[in-house]
């Protein structure tokens, strides 16, 4: 079973920057994918990035170039580096990982971004 801690959320005005961490217990080597999901009120949970072992990330279309996300495999932890903050990035942020087919959350962690 994997545990996920997720960190640095927070509140930050527009065009600002926020750095996520999610930590996983064990080793993240055999994790693939790991990422992060938000899901803004009213509306489905929606990917945002996700990355493999072998360095390959995937973003959607609405935060390529803004986001970066990478992964310390030493450290077991995953990051999001979002930068130039848009308000609809207002949404709880949850980092997921996928261990042999099964899909595990984390707690979640609020992003609120004012205009």
């Amino acid at each position: 079973q994997v545990q996920l801690v997720e960190s640095g959320g927070g509140w930050v005005q527009a065009g600002g920057s926020l750095r996520l961490s999610c930590a996983a217990s064990g080793s993240i080597l055999s994790i693939n994918p790991m990422g992060w999901y938000r899901q803004a009120p009213g509306k489905q949970r929606e990917l945002v990035a996700d990355t493999i072992s072998g360095g390959s990330t995937n973003y959607a279309d609405s935060v390529k170039g803004r986001f970066l996300i990478s992964r310390d495999n030493a450290k077991s932890t995953v990051y999001l580096q979002m930068n130039s903050l848009k308000p609809e990035d207002t949404a709880v942020y949850y980092c997921y990982a996928i261990v042999s087919g099964l899909v595990y959350w984390g707690q979640g962690t609020q992003v609120i971004v004012s205009s």
